[in-house]
């Protein structure tokens, strides 16, 4: 029988690898069946994708792309190059009641630029993700994320935090100083509890 190649547990080195995707000022993409109200403020080069229903209050940056079935409420506003997965959900009402109308005063959910919102995670309004943070695949978020932080789970809790480019700079707790390993990007902690390029 003739021996299997043997693979190298070792990935290369990607630095010289990250790509960014051009920004060509093109209107946004979006997937039948999906509905945008009037009124909804979506950005240029962004992608929605089938099944996906875009609230009149709602505002969606440049460059964003928002993968199936999932609905952007009014109240929710999802920065520039934001990644939201299938099937996740915003959530514009903390305590909602079928008899009571909260409308137009509806809980706010931010979302910062460059962040990721795993597939059929959740986020319960009012809540803030700051920049580049990456919310978990199925996590539950019910309290304000910082910038580059890594949560999952339900509630979500912080598990490390993530550069700019998408791999983990640190496990655990915030680290006083961080370099990614691919990019080479620096980071030193900011006052709200995230890490800021240094």
């Amino acid at each position: 029988m003739p021996s299997r190649p043997r693979l190298s547990r070792r990935l290369p080195h990607r630095s010289s690898d990250v790509k960014t995707r051009a920004r060509k000022g093109t209107a946004a993409v979006v997937h039948a069946p999906s509905v945008v109200q009037e009124g909804a403020i979506v950005g240029r080069d962004v992608v929605i994708g089938a099944f996906c229903f875009v609230a009149r209050g709602a505002r969606i940056g440049d460059g964003t792309r928002i993968q199936c079935h999932t609905s952007v409420w009014d109240g929710v506003e999802l920065g520039e190059d934001v990644f939201v997965g299938p099937a996740a959900t915003f959530t514009n009402v903390k305590r909602p009641r079928a008899r009571i109308v909260r409308a137009p005063n509806w809980d706010r959910t931010h979302v910062g630029d460059g962040a990721t919102i795993g597939a059929a995670s959740v986020l319960v309004a009012p809540v803030n993700v700051g920049p580049r943070a990456m919310i978990g695949a199925g996590a539950v978020v019910t309290r304000d994320v910082p910038a580059n932080a890594i949560v999952v789970g339900n509630p979500a809790e912080i598990v490390g935090f993530a550069c700019a480019c998408g791999e983990r700079l640190y496990r655990g707790r915030r680290p006083k100083r961080a370099q990614c390993k691919d990019c080479g990007s620096r980071f030193v902690p900011d006052r709200h509890g995230g890490l800021c390029l240094a």
